[in-house]
């Protein structure tokens, strides 16, 4: 015990408060993947599987948007329509393509009865194109309980459907779920996209399972139709361009039971990222409707990320100090600390991407640790730039 004392009165002021300052960031970065980022795990965990007999299951309507999608739904289609639930329709809407979606959507009508297909008129404005193909399918479902997905997403398993019933029948209102990526060989910076995806998803599922959902994402989401409604539909977020998932469910989720759903059967897997390029085009449209959520949860999570590159700073500079100074004490201080954060992060992220996307990360997590920040900001600049020419 002197001999440590010894050691810790032998530190400069500065140096104290380098020290003190990273262990502060440290312990909070421990709260946050223990508390947070933990939260998939834990629910998973306590998760008891509804085994609902049939006529327990509330009808449901699945609603495709489809513009220009006719290769995508031709292959996908089946593996909706050909859910193992007991009472389902699965409506498409036809939003102005020039391809052969008509085609396709009579030929599965013929096939499957439970299909419906409608369209969007000509003269739809374009901005709000989407936002008025789902009113459009949401006005023809049939049924309250209302699944979404799209024309590019087929389920991962013939339980789908049924997963978000068993939830539904636990009286939920909004139901939010995993969409795993499927990307091409050819596409650079697979491995990022990947954890990048898986990321995003944990995010907004962890707050979800801690009672603050802020979004939801349109491959794999489910609400009712009454809560639609309620809010007079897409009302509040007309003036901007998209939204229509993420961004609407950051308007009506607060005080609203939210259920997430995190079983292999209820995913769904998206496919055509086929490049970088793609995936920016996707990525981007959240990262510019971002700026407009409301609530706790984004600023906890921007939080979080404050707080994990404040104590890679601090960490840093710590290490630098520590060799100009001569204080072994400051370096392995700085040194323990990095590598308890590394070994802890590891542990949540790889036991949470057991549940969902079965990668396994390493020495790269520490990488798209570090690059994730810059590539969001390249992202939203393109959004931002790209929503200012559309207008």
């Amino acid at each position: 015990m002197d001999h440590i004392y010894l050691l810790v009165s032998g530190l400069s002021l500065t140096e104290l408060i380098l020290g003190g300052a990273l262990l502060f960031f440290f312990l909070l970065q421990v709260l946050f993947y223990l508390l947070v980022y933990n939260s998939p795990y834990r629910h998973h965990k306590k998760q008891q599987s509804a085994s609902l007999q049939d006529d327990e299951l509330p009808p449901i309507s699945v609603i495709i948007p489809s513009k220009n999608n006719s290769e995508e739904l031709a292959k996908n289609l089946p593996y909706i329509m050909e859910q193992d639930y007991p009472n389902f329709e699965v409506v498409v809407v036809n939003s102005g393509s020039t391809d052969e979606t008509d085609m396709v959507l009579k030929a599965a009508a013929l096939k499957y009865p439970h299909l419906y297909h409608t369209y969007v008129p000509d003269e739809a404005e374009s901005v709000n194109e989407k936002k008025l193909a789902l009113t459009i399918g949401i006005k023809a479902a049939k049924h309250e309980h209302l699944l979404f997905t799209e024309a590019y997403c087929k389920p991962c398993t013939p339980n789908w459907i049924r997963e978000h019933g068993n939830a539904f029948a636990q009286n939920m209102d909004i139901i939010l779920g995993f969409s795993r990526l499927t990307i091409g060989k050819k596409a650079g910076m697979r491995g990022f996209i990947r954890y990048d995806n898986f990321m995003h998803h944990i995010k907004f599922l962890s707050m979800a399972l801690l009672k603050k959902p802020y979004m939801g994402i349109g491959r794999n989401l489910a609400y009712r139709k009454e809560l639609f409604f309620r809010h007079k539909g897409f009302s509040s977020i007309l003036h901007i361009d998209g939204g229509e998932d993420d961004l609407y469910i950051n308007r009506i989720a607060p005080g609203v039971r939210t259920g997430v759903v995190l079983s292999p059967e209820s995913m769904t897997e998206a496919h055509g990222i086929d490049s970088f390029f793609t995936w920016r085009s996707l990525k981007s449209k959240y990262l510019y409707t971002k700026q407009y959520y409301r609530g706790v949860a984004p600023r906890i999570l921007s939080m979080e990320s404050f707080t994990r590159y404040a104590f890679y700073l601090l960490f840093t500079s710590a290490v630098v100090m520590g060799l100009i100074t001569g204080s072994l004490l400051l370096t392995g201080t700085a040194l323990l600390l990095f590598l308890l954060r590394y070994g802890m992060q590891l542990w949540v992220i790889n036991r949470a991407s057991k549940l969902v996307d079965n990668t396994r990360y390493h020495i790269n997590l520490l990488l798209y640790d570090l690059f994730h920040p810059f590539n969001n900001f390249r992202f939203r600049r393109y959004a931002n730039k790209r929503t200012r020419y559309r207008r």
